[in-house]
């Protein structure tokens, strides 16, 4: 008899000693009443007066599962998030809502519906950072109250229709195009521009005009295999080009 006993005071002895982990904390309950929390460490509970349930402080990585949502425009899309949470205040997650993680995956999940449905297609491509905060702050207004706060959402991927995704692709080729002709037009726009000042130079010196064509015939007989023709008015202009040259030498 006195074995039994002793066995069982060893049995009891041996239950209500718990280890928690550094990331660990125990709720303790006392007859169903919480008393608060300990850990991280040994925990020497009170046999069959003490319960403890385990809560973890690390931070959770959780998915939000891809579902359909339409936007403000009346585009139908897929949207996959992920969001990062940890437990600040053990006692509230045990007491407050009876499965925490539950119950913050499923108000994600409404949370991202509702905030995405708020935007046109283009504010949410372009407004991408703006929306994972909006969508983090509402998740997190409604975890607190569980002693969860919510550190980040993230939208990881936007799924569009085929048709909208060839209309993107046609709308982006067309501003591609829309820009190439810019830059040409530009283009054009400062060579006239040059040689608008190049014409209003060269009728200021009209000799200039003269060794510019000269310059140009000796670039093309380089090549040797070219004859050119000079017409008898021309060289009579480039006898006086020359006489004026040597004018000018002379002062």
């Amino acid at each position: 008899m006195i074995e039994i006993i002793i066995f069982i005071v060893v049995v009891l002895l041996f239950s209500s000693l718990k280890i928690l982990k550094e990331y660990e904390r125990g709720v303790i309950f006392f007859l169903g009443k919480s008393t608060g929390m300990r850990g991280p460490g040994l925990i020497i509970l009170i046999p069959i007066f003490e319960k403890m349930t385990r809560v973890e402080l690390r931070t959770i990585t959780m998915n939000i599962p891809s579902q359909k949502i339409i936007t403000k425009d009346n585009v139908s899309i897929d949207i996959a998030a992920v969001a990062y949470y940890h437990v600040v205040d053990a006692v509230k997650s045990v007491i407050a809502i009876e499965n925490v993680s539950s119950a913050v995956n499923q108000i994600s999940q409404t949370t991202v519906r509702n905030v995405v449905g708020r935007f046109k297609l283009d504010e949410l491509l372009s407004q991408t950072s703006e929306i994972n905060v909006d969508i983090k702050d509402t998740i997190d207004s409604h975890t607190e109250p569980w002693g969860v706060q919510v550190t980040a959402v993230e939208i990881k991927d936007i799924t569009l229709p085929d048709n909208m995704q060839r209309a993107m692709a046609k709308e982006a080729e067309a501003e591609r195009e829309r820009r190439a002709k810019i830059v040409a037009a530009e283009g054009e726009f400062q060579a006239a521009e040059k040689l608008g000042q190049a014409a209003d130079l060269i009728s200021a010196h009209p000799v200039a005009l003269q060794l510019r064509t000269l310059q140009t015939m000796s670039e093309i007989a380089t090549e040797k295999n070219s004859t050119i023709i000079f017409p008898a008015q021309f060289m009579t202009t480039v006898a006086d080009a020359f006489a004026t040259l040597r004018k000018d030498n002379n002062k």
